[in-house]
This record gives C-alpha cells, structure tokens and sequence, in this order.
C-alpha cells in the first residue's frame, strides 16, 4: 500500500514537470499559439559581443519580438547582419533607428529601436523582400570609442609632457623665469621712478596753479587800478577842458583888450604909469605861482595829476 501512494506522487510530479518544461520552451521562443511575424534586418559596423539569436527587441521599451540570425554580411565583411522577428501589426517607420543596449550588468544585449514619426512611411515585408532599418551607435560603442580617443590623446599629452620635460627645455625654462624675475625687479624699478616722477609733476602743477591764481589776483588788481586811472582821467578831463576853455577865452579876451589898449595909448587917453602899476603887481603874482606849479610839476607830477587818489601799497608793505 504505501509503494503504491509513492508511484503516484511520483507519477503526478513527472506529469506537472513535463508540462512545465512545454511551457518554459514556449516561454523561451516566445511564440504564441496564434501569433505571426514579419523579417526585418540590420545592417551594424560595431562589436555585437552579448547578442544572440532570440535577444530582446525592443520598441520604445516594450518587446515587440526577437533575433532569429546573426551572420557577417558576406558582400561587405566590415558588416554584421542580424535579422529579426518582429510582431505583425508593429508599424517600424523609415525614420526610426536601431541599436544595441545592455541588459544590466549581465553583458546581455538587445535590440532597442528608437524614433518614429507618424508622417514617416511605413516599411512594408514581403516574401522577396526584406526592410532594412537603420541604425545607429550604441551609447556603450560611443564611450568606448571616447574612451579610445582619450586614451589617444593622453599618450600623445604623455609624450608632449615627456619632450617638454626634458631637461633642455627645463633648462631653458629655468632661464625664462630667471629673465622674468629680472623683467619683474626692472619694472618695480620703473615703477617707482614713475611714481615719483609723477609727484614731481603734481607739486610743480600745483605750483603753477598758484602762480596763476597770482596773476589771476595781480591781472584782476591792474583791472582795477586801469578802470580807476580811467576814471580819473576822466574826472581829471572834465576839469582840465573847462580851464583850458577859460584860458583860450582869457587869452583872446587879452588879445581883444591889448588891441584896445594899443590903440588908446597912441591915441593918449591913458597915464601908463598910474595904470601899469596894479597890473604889474599882479603879474608878478602869477609868476611866482606858475613858477611854483613848474618846480612842483619837475619834482613829482604825477602827485599834482593823481593827488586825489591813494596809492596802493604794494605786497608785504
């Protein structure tokens, strides 16, 4: 009784194990019972290393079916050419691009096909033909070949750096700061020569400021003094013309009366010494004071001409 329970346990075990494995393999191909596919091919000149017949392809992210054939493209050997299965009904656009992509860590990759337009044509499969969708670079082949090329520029940097550190060049380098330390301690030197040539010229600027601001103060003074003098001539005219008005008058008034005189003596009406006498008294009276005004106009005339006005003490009197 109790081999029997054990073959029976056993039997149901194998029979579920059976239909396990049936739906795994169906689960790896990816098949479904009713499902179709159309052949699409690629055309890729990078390293296709972790791809393999039934990898993942992807559109957008969601799988849409998978590789069935991976072969060296025997009229271009620079070429890969991978064909692939894709769901019937996935419309693949003209305009979208293909390209491998790493499944985490793994080293596993996929197909991923990116881009698409609604405006773009539709490739169409037919039995004798098969659409190629375009491709590009894969973000990893991109940093390998960034990586490559900095690797490239590195060495070259390594190999400048190693020639520029040779020790001639060292040697010259050592004599080019050596001459700029020199450049350096001239042009402090010059530097403060500037400095204190500039000072110089700032106290001499500031010293003929002064002086213009003294003759500014002299020229404004000799202004003054000239407004002043013709004011005096001025004043000294509005005297001078009125006396010698009173002098032409006077003296053609002595022509007219020595005339008139001349004339009354010859004829004997006057006694020339009872008239004589007043006269000469004074004439001898203005002798004296025109002989007094010459002395004074001999020693100091501008004293009689300016008399009414005070003279200016000149600076530190």
């Amino acid at each position: 009784m109790y081999s029997k329970v054990n073959y029976t346990i056993v039997g149901i075990f194998v029979l579920l194990f059976g239909v396990g494995v049936l739906w795994f393999g169906f689960w790896l191909a990816k098949y479904g019972i009713q499902e179709t596919f159309d052949t699409y091919r690629l055309e890729m000149t990078e390293s296709i290393s972790g791809l393999s017949k039934d990898s993942n392809v992807r559109l957008h992210g969601v799988d849409i079916g998978r590789v069935s054939h991976i072969r060296i493209n025997p009229n271009n050997i620079e070429k890969v050419e991978i064909l692939l299965k894709i769901k019937r009904g996935i419309p693949i656009k003209e305009d979208m691009l293909a390209h491998t992509q790493m499944l985490g860590v793994t080293g596993l990759l996929s197909i991923e096909i990116d881009g698409g337009s609604n405006a773009a044509k539709t490739l169409i499969p037919a039995e004798d033909y098969i659409p190629l969708i375009a491709s590009k670079p894969s973000l990893l082949s991109k940093l390998t070949d960034n990586i490559e090329g900095l690797g490239e520029k590195l060495e070259k940097l390594l190999s400048q750096s190693q020639k520029l550190l040779s020790d001639k060049h060292i040697q010259t380098l050592g004599n080019i700061l050596d001459n700029v330390e020199k450049v350096t301690a001239r042009g402090e030197e010059i530097e403060n020569k500037a400095i204190a040539s500039l000072e110089e010229a700032d106290k001499t600027l500031q010293a003929f400021r002064l002086s213009i601001e003294n003759i500014n103060t002299k020229f404004a003074q000799a202004t003054e003094d000239f407004k002043k003098m013709q004011k005096d001539f001025a004043e000294i005219k509005q005297v001078t013309i009125p006396a010698v008005d009173s002098m032409m008058r006077t003296s053609e008034n002595l022509s007219h009366a020595s005339t008139k005189f001349g004339k009354s003596i010859d004829r004997g009406d006057y006694n020339l010494k009872k008239i004589l006498e007043p006269l000469v008294v004074d004439i001898q009276i203005l002798s004296n004071q025109l002989g007094d005004m010459s002395k004074q106009l001999g020693q100091n005339p501008s004293d009689m001409l300016f008399k009414s006005r005070k003279s200016r003490r000149g600076p530190g009197e």
